[in-house]
């Protein structure tokens, strides 16, 4: 569904070089976000609730949003964030309330850490944490491959610089958008 969603994308997008910039502004923290979420959780193996998770319970679900939503500002597109509004609802919402089901019958903290700590939005100052657990790790980082999100944003960015450029040119040359374009 996500490569068709990205054919969809590119298909209806329309990137200047305002909307391309702007969206730096949501693209760059969530993929910050979601590098320096992958360097605390260890799946399956313990609660993650230092670092980001300290301050939201799903800091990598809060980082994609940001950075699918301000590739939709790039795209400069309301049909493009009306859909994603409506696919992270579908997905999101169902995914987090088994994952906490999950979470809630291994993890005997959870319930408390739930109360403490907000389900998407975060926090402004972090839940008190055990200072004794860990750190960023880049060790993990790594086995998560996060940085598999920067060359994804990357490529993206890549793609609409080169549509941009394609349709100046177009345009330069004195070829007008088809009517179905728009």
């Amino acid at each position: 569904m996500g490569f068709a969603f990205a054919a969809v994308f590119l298909w209806l997008a329309r990137p200047t070089g305002p909307t391309m910039a702007a969206s730096l502004l949501l693209v760059l923290p969530g993929l910050w976000l979601r590098a320096y979420a992958s360097g605390y959780v260890r799946k399956n193996a313990e609660l993650a609730t230092t670092g980001p998770y300290a301050r939201t319970r799903n800091p990598l679900y809060l980082g994609s949003m940001l950075i699918a939503f301000g590739f939709a500002a790039a795209a400069g597109s309301w049909l493009i964030l009306i859909a994603l509004a409506v696919l992270f609802a579908a997905i999101y919402i169902p995914t987090i309330q088994s994952e906490e089901a999950y979470l809630r019958e291994r993890f005997s903290a959870f319930d408390s850490y739930s109360r403490d700590v907000p389900r998407l939005l975060p926090r402004v100052r972090p839940a008190r944490s055990n200072p004794t657990e860990g750190g960023f790790s880049v060790a993990l980082y790594r086995k998560h491959r996060e940085y598999n999100s920067l060359v994804g944003a990357g490529a993206i960015y890549a793609v609409l610089a080169l549509k941009l450029l394609l349709e100046r040119h177009a345009l330069h040359a004195g070829f007008s958008r088809p009517t179905w374009w728009s």
